[in-house]
Formats: structure tokens, C-alpha cells, sequence
């Protein structure tokens, strides 16, 4: 790049879309990614095709299954088999460690079968022992639990997890495949070195079971979802053989189905002219009434409505699985974290640019960016997926692929594992089209493939997460737009992806003058980033923010007092504690606000110098606490200051003259016209 040139807007990230092809989202992940929390409250947190999950993972029954089960009226015989067991192929070939089965029935079921049909734990264990495998752990996807007792398996010393998931209509929600890939993962890491294995079954082990095998396959070998399909069709015939459970996983990943591929018949087997081609599950363990709820109250088809920096992104990640990942992001900062207390978000925090630390631009070698107005994340990328931290320190998955350098080109290659990054995601709206569209700044690298990187200057960071992270992952996605049968779509992910640009201090004019004002998406400011600094975590004294004067802000907590009194209070937190602001008044200067509505709420509010007021500019549903007494003093302290546009660049003016900054800004032109490169 020619530092020296004005910045430009920000290269488009994305891939040529054809504009007449238009995709139906559907499954695990792509609805969810966008929904928003106002959608979720109004639908009552349902998701397209899904309601919520119980703490056990279930996946709630459709409106086919409650007919079914009406039919009975009201009666139930629980030692029923499931339709087309008998006949049904007790189990399939080992994929990898897992072995795909129909479901073991107990002893109660005995005198329904004959003893030439029979297929229970026990005799589970004794075949693949005959085959010479020992089964470690069982996951059972059923959506019930009589089919046999839990003991059957640990009287043995196996392992048994139970993940509820429905069948019939529904595919396995988000919840329950990434406690699969969990439960798996860690089966694997702990155990495979015993050379044992699992035994997975739903009630065929076709559909549910091919759709959980299908997910660990993409996510542990990156293969392509078409040579997944493959493989555990060739381990279990005639594979999954539903066509909703087929057309939702290439929607989910995003791979147009091959012209050639056909989904298979239903088995002879699983046929009859008493039944329904479409039962894949017995699980008729609950009744329902007359008055029970219907699919009135799911299915929902989102509708897409405007995008805003309060969205909730991503879906919920099991608790167990947020601790151990957290305790990842602490130890590669390198914090001593006690093990009880609130947990606290680790990122790196700036201080607001006051007459008093102004100076350290002179002391230490600075290069600026814009402050973009978004949301704050992080941004964990391990083999399991991608994860996005928020300010509370709680974690998302989301759907993205970033593979390692030098990847096979013919194949997905290998992506990266526990690689933490940091930034900032924004929502680009197009002036013309009104059009809205998110992308992730990239704006540090913290840990690669487990590698601490915090103590290296923040240049070198800077530098690894563009040759390591962002090229190849630009690289291979270029790569596929050229291919018929990409094996990953990367246009139909959440959102886009790029590294955020820092500047010489020599260019902060024209950031100011020329690109904030071009960008499509808002900014409150500058950030003023040392090039020599290591990461460091929270509040980071030498990392300076400039906001624009009439946008520097507070977030506090605020109540409405009790009772009749309805006084307006304002909180900070002062050594894990609130601290009530006495003398702060505020404002809310928009009628249509709802005050009330705000009580025991974090809202953000900026400070009218001449009526000596704060004023609410908006609430922070991304923030659980407020701002620290200390930061609540620093920002007052830079209000007072009254650091304008104008100071900043008479200042900058000045810096860039000293020998320190006129001697490296000319080494870093050089450097960066050698080397060809455009920021």
C-alpha cells in the first residue's frame, strides 16, 4: 500500500454472486445466524423448522408425529416395536470410531421377537466383540427411554449419552448435533488410543444417525458433504434416505445436490401398508390431548427484517463446552483467573484520548484506524466450528470455514484449531440499494493453532493474521467460485470476513476528511493502535480511542426509583460494586421511548456540556454491567478536555515531525512499496 495515498473504502470481500439464483435457507444454522432478538421474543424463541430445546436436547414433535400419536387415543403400549424393526439390519460398518446401529431393544421386548431377531445391548456388545471391537460409548438419539435400560450398558463400563432428537419432520437441532460432535470429540481424543469405539443409534440408525455421522465427518476429515453422504451410505445401506434430511444438509453447508446424485428408496423394510412411509420413530412415550399445542406454534419462515448491531447471532453452545473455552481464552492471555466469580469478558479495552495521555502518541511509535460503531467479538476458531465471543464472555457458533496455509488445493485441507482473533462486526448498508450486509473486522490475532501470540508486538500479530488467517481463506474461497461442485460455499455464510486496515499517523487527515466519510457503515471516531505493544488484556492504558465530542460516551446501569418516587438513577460499578451517581441527571430527548421499559437496563448516554445533562442515545443488550467508576472518570475527563478534530490533527501534525515517527513512516513506505502491497 502507499501509506501516503488516501485510505480507500473497503475492498469487497465476497465472491461474484449470481443475482438470479436465490437459496432457501434451511437447518441447523443458517436461519439462526440472523435472527434477531426481537424475532426470537416475538416467536417465542422459536426457530425456522425448530422450537426450543429442552435441558435435555429434545427435539420437540411435529404436527405428523402428534397425529400419529392422537390415533392411539390416548393409549400406549410401551413394549411396542418400532415399526419395520424386525427386519432392519442390526448394524453397518465402522466409520472411523463410530459404528451406525439400529436401536438395541431390552429383555421386555423378548416375547415379541423371535430369538433369531433379537438385538439387545447385550448381544450388541457380544457382535462387536466377534468383529473384535469394544464399544466405549453409546449415543442414543432415540426420543424416548423404554426401549431398554441405561444400566444395559454401564454395568459393561460403557459410556452411555443420551441426546434427545425427535425424527419423523424434524432434523437433529443445533443443540443436539454439537453435543454429539462434542461427546464424540472427546471420545476421541481421550479413548480412541484404546482402540474402542461408539456405538451410535437412533431407531433404524439411518436418517438421525447418517445426519449426526454426516456432521462429525465435515467437521473432523473437511471433507465434502457429497463424499460424507457416500461414506456412511457404503458403512450402513442404503444411507439416509430421507429426502428433507438431504435437502437440509446441503442447505445447511451450503453445496448445490450433483445433478447425478439420487436419495435413496425406503427400504423394503421400513415399507408396509399399515404405516407411514415417513415414521422414523416410534418415541410414542407422550400423549398428546386435544388441547395440546400444534404446529401453530412452529415452523415459523423468518421473515428477514432489518439488520441491527443488537442481534443475536449464532446459536447457543452447550455450557460444559463455553467453560473449557473459556478457560482456552484465559490461559493464552495468560490471566490467573479465580474459579469462582463472574466470568469477565478478556478482551483488550481502550482508554479515551485525554489531555493527560495525548502524550504517549509522542513516546511510542502509533499507527490509527477508524473506530467502527459495532459490536464487539471475539472470535474462536476451532476444528468443532466457529464461535463468537461476546462482551458477557458468553460464546455463539456460527458457520464459517478458515483453513490453514498451503492447504491441498484438490481437497478441503486442513482448517484451523483454537485460533482466537479479535474485532468487530459492522453492518454495511449501501446508500443506493439500502441493501444491508454484515461483515467481521478482523482487528488482532491473539492465539494461532494454540500459539500465544500476546506477547509479540502488535506489527507482527498484524501481519501473521493476514498471511496465516485472512489469505488463505480469501485464497481457497476464490478458488471454489471457479469450480463447478465446490466442496464449501463460502457465499452463503452469516456474514463476510476481512482484516481491518491501521494507517500511518501521516494519513489520519484523510482518514478523517476522506474515508470515514465514504464508509457504509458508522463510525464514532478514531483508534490509535502502539505498533510495538503485546495484546494485553481488559483495560489496556497505551490502546487510546478519539471519539467525535458529541458521541463520547457512558454506558451506565439505570433504575427508576421505587414506589411514587420515579427519579432517574444512573449506576457505574466501582470494585464489583454499583455505585450510584448522584448529581448525574440524564434526558431522554426521543418521545417514543419507553423509560420504564429500561429499568434495570445498560444504556449508553453522551454528555451535553452546555445544559450539564447526560443523554440516552441507546440501550446495550450486548453489555451485562456498566461501565467501571474509573472509566466513567476518564471519559467525563475527555469530555472536559474537549479534544476536537482540530486538536487531533495539529497534534498529529506535530508528532510525525519528530525523528522517531519522520525516520519509520519512510522505513514503512519503503517497506510497503518493496513489497508491493496495498492496505
Amino acid at each position: 500500500m502507499d501509506l501516503n495515498a488516501s485510505p480507500l473504502p473497503e475492498e469487497d470481500d465476497s465472491v461474484v454472486r449470481s443475482d438470479t439464483v436465490k437459496y432457501q435457507f434451511s437447518g441447523r444454522e443458517r436461519v439462526t445466524g440472523f435472527e434477531t432478538m426481537n424475532q426470537e421474543r416475538r416467536n417465542g424463541g422459536a426457530k425456522r423448522r425448530y422450537t426450543d430445546v429442552d435441558p435435555m436436547h429434545m427435539s420437540h414433535p411435529s404436527k405428523r408425529s402428534q397425529g400419529f400419536q392422537n390415533s392411539n387415543n390416548g393409549s400406549y403400549d410401551r413394549n411396542s416395536l418400532p415399526p419395520g424393526w424386525l427386519d432392519c439390519p442390526p448394524s453397518g460398518d465402522p466409520i472411523n470410531f463410530l459404528i451406525p446401529s439400529k436401536v438395541p431393544l431390552g429383555e421386555s421386548f423378548n416375547e415379541k421377537i423371535t430369538s433369531d431377531k433379537r438385538y439387545s445391548p447385550q448381544q450388541a456388545i457380544r457382535q462387536q466383540r466377534r468383529l473384535g471391537r469394544e464399544i466405549g460409548l453409546v449415543i442414543d438419539l432415540t426420543n424416548t427411554n423404554r426401549y431398554y435400560r441405561e444400566s444395559d450398558w454401564t454395568r459393561e463400563g460403557i459410556k452411555y449419552v443420551k441426546i434427545r432428537c425427535a425424527g419423523r419432520d424434524s432434523v437433529p437441532d443445533n443443540e443436539s448435533v454439537e453435543k454429539f460432535i462434542q461427546e464424540t470429540t472427546r471420545f476421541s481424543s481421550q479413548q480412541a488410543h484404546l482402540n474402542k469405539y461408539v456405538l451410535v443409534h437412533c431407531t433404524h440408525g439411518h436418517n438421525r444417525t447418517g445426519y449426526m455421522v454426516v456432521h462429525f465427518l465435515i467437521r473432523s476429515e473437511s471433507v465434502s458433504l457429497t463424499e460424507a453422504i457416500y461414506r456412511f451410505s457404503e458403512a450402513r445401506p442404503p444411507g439416509i434416505y430421507k429426502q428433507d434430511y438431504i435437502n437440509d444438509l446441503y442447505n445447511l453447508f451450503g453445496e448445490q445436490i450433483p445433478e447425478n446424485f439420487v436419495c435413496p428408496q425406503t427400504p423394503e423394510w421400513k415399507r408396509s401398508p399399515d404405516q407411514d412411509d415417513d415414521d422414523d420413530d416410534d418415541d410414542g412415550n407422550t400423549v398428546l390431548g386435544a388441547g395440546d399445542v400444534g404446529t401453530d406454534e412452529m415452523g415459523y419462515d423468518m421473515a428477514p427484517s432489518e439488520m441491527t448491531n443488537d442481534d443475536v447471532l449464532g446459536d447457543p453452545v452447550p455450557f460444559n463446552q463455553i467453560e473449557s473455552m473459556r478457560q482456552f481464552c484465559n490461559q493464552v492471555l495468560k490471566l490467573n483467573v479465580r474459579a469462582r466469580g463472574k466470568p469477565q469478558f478478556p478482551g483488550s479495552h481502550p482508554v479515551s484520548l485525554s489531555r493527560d495521555n495525548l502524550q504517549l502518541l509522542r513516546q511510542r511509535y502509533y499507527y490509527a484506524t477508524w473506530k467502527a460503531d459495532g459490536t464487539r467479538y471475539m472470535m474462536l476458531i476451532t476444528w468443532d466450528g466457529c464461535f463468537l465471543i461476546d462482551r458477557n464472555f458468553n460464546f455463539r457458533s456460527v458457520e464459517l470455514r478458515f483453513p490453514c496455509r498451503n492447504v491441498n488445493e484438490g481437497a478441503g485441507g486442513n482448517t484451523h484449531n483454537y485460533t482466537l482473533l479479535d474485532g468487530e462486526m459492522i453492518i454495511d448498508t449501501d446508500p443506493t440499494t439500502h441493501k444491508q450486509e454484515r461483515r467481521y473486522l478482523i482487528y488482532d490475532l491473539i492465539a494461532i493453532n494454540r500459539e500465544s501470540l500476546v506477547e509479540r508486538p502488535f506489527s507482527e500479530r498484524w501481519m501473521i493474521l493476514e498471511n496465516e488467517v485472512v489469505k488463505p481463506r480469501n485464497q481457497e474461497r476464490d478458488r471454489l467460485f471457479k469450480t463447478r461442485t465446490p466442496y464449501y460455499r463460502y457465499d452463503l455464510e452469516p456474514f463476510r470476513v476481512r482484516r481491518k486496515d491501521f494507517y500511518l499517523l501521516s494519513a489520519v487527515s484523510k482518514l478523517l476528511k476522506q474515508f470515514i466519510p465514504r464508509l457504509s457503515h458508522a463510525s464514532d471516531g478514531l483508534i490509535f493502535q502502539g505498533w510495538d505493544d503485546p495484546y494485553v488484556p481488559r483495560t489496556h492504558e497505551g490502546l487510546l480511542k478519539w471519539k467525535y465530542p458529541e458521541m463520547n460516551s457512558v454506558d451506565f446501569l439505570f433504575e427508576m426509583g421505587k414506589g411514587n418516587n420515579n427519579r432517574h438513577i444512573l449506576c457505574v460499578n466501582e470494585r464489583g460494586r454499583r455505585k450510584q451517581m448522584d448529581g448525574c441527571r440524564i434526558v431522554f430527548r426521543d418521545p417514543s421511548v419507553d423509560i420504564y421499559s429500561l429499568s434495570g437496563k445498560i444504556i449508553e448516554c453522551s454528555f451535553d456540556s452546555e445544559e450539564n445533562v447526560w443523554v440516552f442515545m441507546r440501550m446495550r443488550p450486548d453489555k451485562s454491567t456498566p461501565n467501571e467508576f474509573i472509566t466513567f472518570k476518564k471519559v467525563l475527563r475527555s469530555i472536559k478536555d474537549n479534544i476536537t478534530e482540530e486538536v487531533v490533527l495539529n497534534e498529529i501534525n506535530d508528532i510525525i515531525r519528530l525523528p522517531m515517527y519522520a525516520d519509520r513512516i519512510e522505513t514503512d513506505c519503503r517497506t510497503f512499496e518493496k513489497n508491493g502491497r496495498r492496505k
